[in-house]
């Protein structure tokens, strides 16, 4: 029998977020973080799973950013998280840093179906030889240039690093000093210089079994001077610089609208506000991903956009694979579901909705995963690489350096010092 869901307020969630409350006990529940459209999408997809499970409740929690992990964590802690859960991906260090925090969904392997989804992928939500979450979509940063001030600058987009830095100078000679190839913040330059390194090195950035850096001295220095070469070819503008515009989005900012910023290394799953906030007649194009010459793999920031996991105190965590195949995999919950939690990662989800054109190749987000696909990526990102100690410590090394206060091989020295030292006390 269905009961009818009534929604609460929860104190711990963002204004305007809420929870979905049966009346009567559930079989299962199921939480997840969003706006109103996921929110209204999610749900769908529930009434659409208890018509075909009609021996299956399901009771959702829902609720805004703001305060979802605050309230999932004492959820966890307490062991009363709900069944089915949608994770972020570098929260598995914090949940379940030795696989053992959540279910293994691989042993629901009769009821969820796992050939959908790309190996990577799948090896992104594993740790310790345990399937913790299952990416519903994944992302990448690539790069997209605005196509406007590129025409402008008579250059076509670049294929190699080397042509990236050579665009700086025609940049400033043929538009002025205010118009710059490429705009990035810390954490898009840190994405950024790992890629270049593992394409040059074939190494990860941090070694995990040693709880540390994988770099040499050498090489971290050659880290930071990639950053270092950028501004003083004007190849990006300085944190100094950017900061000067205040602390608003980077697409909010009048050099991203006027084009002068003239390019971003971005999500793909991002792409689409930034391409929305320029000036009209201008747009976004994607750009080529530089490849080093014998590169075995483009060395991609790749990870789910978002997983689902089932809670390791799930007294149902069958019945919770099949919620999470039948939202995943059949057209029922993918349809109702629609691009509700970005590009689906199932192929039979994203083979129909491409059919059916809910999914526009044209879309920048849908180009660049396509591009992403492509693309070689065998080594896989640490997810301590989002460890918000480190981004803050190498954010405050380049700031030093465009502050005039340290130099290059200073902050390459206390990154590996002070980095190390937290990477000891992350990694269990």
């Amino acid at each position: 029998m269905k009961i009818k869901t009534i929604a609460l307020l929860v104190g711990l969630a963002s204004a305007g977020s809420m929870v979905s409350v049966n009346a009567n006990a559930e079989d299962l529940r199921m939480s997840w973080w969003g706006g109103n459209s996921r929110h209204t999408a999610t749900n769908d997809a529930v009434k659409e799973f208890e018509k075909v499970h009609p021996e299956i409740s399901v009771k959702t929690e829902y609720t805004g950013w703001g305060g979802h992990l605050e309230r999932l964590t004492t959820q966890i802690a307490g062991n009363t998280e709900p069944d089915v859960m949608q994770t972020n991906w570098n929260w598995m260090p914090i949940f379940s840093a030795r696989g053992d925090g959540f279910k293994d969904l691989r042993e629901y392997s009769d009821v969820l179906d796992l050939t959908q989804f790309d190996k990577s992928a799948l090896d992104a939500g594993t740790n310790n030889g345990k399937l913790n979450g299952i990416p519903v979509s994944m992302a990448a940063r690539i790069f997209y240039y605005n196509k406007d001030t590129w025409a402008k600058a008579g250059l076509p987009y670049p294929v190699t690093w080397e042509d990236l830095m050579a665009a700086g100078p025609v940049f400033k000679e043929k538009l002025g000093d205010e118009f710059f190839p490429i705009i990035l913040e810390g954490r898009d330059i840190i994405a950024m210089n790992r890629s270049f390194m593992v394409q040059k090195y074939g190494i990860p950035m941090i070694d995990e079994a040693n709880k540390k850096f994988a770099y040499s001295d050498a090489q971290m220095l050659e880290f930071f001077k990639m950053y270092e070469d950028m501004v003083k070819n004007h190849v990006a503008p300085s944190s100094k610089y950017v900061a000067g515009f205040g602390k608003a989005n980077l697409y909010e900012h009048k050099p991203w609208i006027n084009g002068e910023w003239a390019g971003v290394y971005m999500w793909n799953s991002a792409i689409n506000k930034y391409n929305d906030n320029l000036k009209p007649p201008m747009s976004l194009d994607i750009g080529f991903y530089p490849m080093r010459k014998g590169a075995a793999d483009a060395g991609l920031f790749y990870k789910p956009a978002l997983m689902l996991s089932i809670g390791k105190n799930s007294k149902n965590p069958k019945d919770a694979a099949k919620l999470i195949n039948f939202l995943l995999n059949e057209p029922a919950g993918y349809n109702a579901m629609g691009l509700a939690r970005g590009v689906p990662l199932s192929l039979a989800a994203r083979r129909a909705l491409s059919l059916d054109g809910t999914i526009k190749d044209s879309d920048l987000s849908v180009a660049g995963l396509a591009q992403i696909d492509d693309l070689p990526k065998n080594i896989l990102t640490s997810a301590h690489f989002e460890n918000p100690k480190l981004l803050g410590l190498f954010e405050e090394m380049i700031e030093k350096m465009d502050q005039g206060d340290i130099k290059v091989e200073e902050a390459a020295k206390e990154f590996m010092s002070q980095g190390n030292r937290i990477l000891r006390r992350a990694i269990k």
